[in-house]
Parts: C-alpha cells; sequence; structure tokens
C-alpha cells in the first residue's frame, strides 16, 4: 500500500509540475507582452510604470487605428458571408444525397490543407484574370474563400449529433422544408453557427500570408501595419494595442460562454 501511495503521489508531482511549465510556456510572452505595455522606454529594459503608449495609441496613431478598423471590418463583413454560405453548404452536403458528395466535401476541405502562400497566389492571379482592382473589396473575398471550409467543418460537426427524429416530427406536424430548417434545423446547428463565426473573425484578424497579396493601395491591414514597421521599429504602441485585443478577445469569450449558456438553458 504504501509503495502505491508513494507512485501516485510522484505521478501527481510529475502531472502538476507538466501541467504548469505548460502554462508557463503559453502565456509567459503574453505576460511579457502585458508589462512591456506599460513600460516608459522603448527598450526590452523596464526603465518604469508608464500609461505612455497606451496614450500614445489612443491619441497619436492614426494610421494604427486606420489599420484596426480596416481589420474589423474584413474581419466581421467576411466571417457573416462565410457563415451564411458555411452553413447552408453544410446543410446541403449534410442532409441531401446526391453524386459526388464525398467528392464535393473533400475539396471544400482544401483551402484548409493547403499552404497560404498558394491560396495567396492563386487568388492574386483570379484578381488579375478578372481585371479587378486590389484593395479592400479582394481582401474581403479572399477572406471568405478560406473561411468557407471552416464553417462548413465546424457546423457539419455539430449536424453529425443531430437527431434526426426531430426532422420527422417537424414534418409529421405540416412543416414545409423551408419552416423545418428555419425553425428546426437552425436553431438546433447554433451553437456551431456562433463558433464558426467565432473562428472566422479569428482567422480573419489574424492573417497575414494571403492579405498580403490581394491587398491594394489604402488597404493596410493590422498584420500589414505591423511588418511594415519592422524596417524602423517597432512602437511600444503595438503592445499596448496587443493588450487591448487580448482584453476584447475575453470579453467576446466571456459573452460568448454566456450566450452557449443561455441558449442550452
Amino acid at each position: 500500500m504504501k509503495d502505491v501511495s508513494v507512485r501516485s503521489h510522484i505521478k501527481h508531482r510529475i502531472s502538476g509540475a507538466f501541467f504548469w511549465f505548460t502554462m508557463l510556456f503559453f502565456y509567459a510572452p503574453l505576460l511579457v507582452l502585458i508589462v512591456f505595455s506599460f513600460n516608459e522606454g522603448r527598450s526590452m529594459n523596464f526603465t518604469g510604470f508608464s500609461f505612455k503608449w497606451y496614450k500614445v495609441l489612443f491619441f497619436d496613431s492614426a494610421k494604427l487605428w486606420g489599420s484596426f478598423y480596416n481589420t474589423i471590418l474584413i474581419a466581421v463583413t467576411s466571417a457573416l458571408v462565410s457563415t451564411m454560405i458555411g452553413t447552408l453548404g453544410a446543410i446541403g452536403i449534410y442532409w441531401y444525397n446526391f453524386k459526388m458528395k464525398r467528392y464535393l466535401e473533400v475539396v471544400s476541405y482544401l483551402p484548409i490543407i493547403l499552404p497560404e502562400i498558394i491560396i495567396g497566389v492563386s487568388m492574386l492571379m483570379f484578381f488579375a484574370g478578372m481585371n479587378m482592382p486590389l484593395g479592400l473589396s479582394t481582401i474581403i473575398i479572399a477572406h471568405i474563400t478560406f473561411n468557407i471550409p471552416y464553417v462548413l467543418l465546424i457546423v457539419i460537426a455539430r449536424l453529425s449529433e443531430f437527431d434526426y427524429s426531430i426532422i420527422e416530427a417537424a414534418h409529421d406536424l405540416g412543416a414545409t422544408e423551408m419552416d423545418t430548417l428555419l425553425k428546426v434545423i437552425i436553431p438546433m446547428c447554433m451553437p456551431g453557427i456562433i463558433s464558426g463565426f467565432l473562428v472566422a473573425i479569428t482567422l480573419s484578424v489574424d492573417d497575414f500570408v494571403i492579405t498580403f497579396f490581394v491587398t491594394g493601395p489604402g488597404a493596410s491591414t493590422l498584420p500589414l501595419h505591423i511588418y511594415s514597421m519592422l524596417r524602423f521599429g517597432l512602437s511600444p504602441a503595438i503592445n499596448a494595442l496587443s493588450v487591448v485585443l487580448i482584453v476584447g478577445s475575453l470579453i467576446m469569450a466571456f459573452m460568448s460562454k454566456k450566450m452557449f449558456r443561455h441558449m442550452f438553458n
């Protein structure tokens, strides 16, 4: 019994050490970022606590905020459109039987497994062939293209847990196909739809490679703006903006959790 207790204690200590190492590995860079957002100087040496770079961020960073506005506009627009298309596509692929269904499903996932540089080059060639001027519109179209498969995958995963007897019950009660779609299927899929929407926003905000190929004059996004600043040295205002984005992400995650809890209750 004593040997079993000792082994259990050692296993518990090792598990705890691994857990804290993992947490440190993931969150130490974020903690450093937060600390240096309050640094008085520009160097990597902490010279004193100050809100200087938050003042610079909010009152003297017009170009940075312009890029941030473009990023949010592109992310929300592309996420909304890709969520609608991806949701309807997932319902069509999952519920209806037709020829080449399996091949269509595989092709739909190609943008997930293809390197971003290939998607970026192909989108650039497509826009050039269509004589479309590069700008916000081309970025939005490109982001919709690579976001749709992620929404499709998430919604199909939600549909796989669906009880088909609910659909049959709706039809027995006289519901039309449209009534069943709007009042039964979509509400039941809502957690997956919301998850797909949030994933699409995250991927769009974070994207650099594809955006780099399809952007045009006056259509800079936050990742592109930060990349352009590397030639002259990053401003510590970026640290402050990163903290603002972290806080915004935490608020969005908290609101999403509350929303899911309300929906399931």
